[in-house]
């Protein structure tokens, strides 16, 4: 199992899919995962802007890795979440039977990442809403790379900053060094 994280903007989608593309291995997106969910009650608490528990998101992951029986690779963007989510991945490794190869850290400095977000377009793109996301997303990150730090977890902190292509390769490169390609 690989797992990106990066805050929004840093290419964590795209990178995960492309890799999924080329390898013939399996993307899976907690977000994508919980907007296809057929749950009325969780689509309506995402859409007015809750944040879903993180058992309930645990559950959906754990059907989709025990959908995912035969692929030989997984793609995790956008999971874990949380210390506990992180806790719960490594504790539940014998019932998916999928360990952690590889923690993949997009770094993207803020202006690039004011920069991709302009492009996108969303409303909620703003300056100050953008530096809430990055406060929240190295507060919820930091704590789940020590653990996997402690649990001899492979982690790689790649510049994200260039060309999708170049960006690809060095992931790449960090995939051959940890012999998962």
């Amino acid at each position: 199992m690989i797992i990106f994280f990066g805050p929004a903007g840093a290419g964590k989608s795209v990178q995960g899919q492309i890799l999924a593309a080329r390898q013939s291995w399996r993307w899976m997106s907690a977000g994508q995962l919980l907007r296809d969910t057929h749950d009325i009650e969780l689509l309506s608490e995402m859409q007015a802007g809750k944040l879903i528990a993180p058992r309930r998101v645990n559950d959906i992951m754990d059907a989709a890795l025990k959908r995912a029986v035969g692929m030989t690779q997984i793609i995790l963007d956008g999971f874990p979440r949380t210390l506990v989510q992180a806790e719960w991945l490594i504790e539940s490794q014998p019932t998916h039977g999928r360990p952690i190869g590889l923690a993949v850290v997009l770094e993207v400095p803020r202006s690039e990442l004011l920069q991709r977000l302009e492009v996108r377009g969303r409303v909620d793109d703003t300056p100050e809403a953008i530096d809430e996301r990055l406060k929240a997303y190295r507060q919820e990150v930091y704590p789940i790379l020590s653990y996997f730090t402690e649990q001899n977890i492979n982690i790689a902190h790649i510049d994200g900053v260039g060309t999708v292509g170049q960006v690809h390769d060095r992931i790449t490169e960090e995939l051959v060094a940890c012999k998962l390609v």
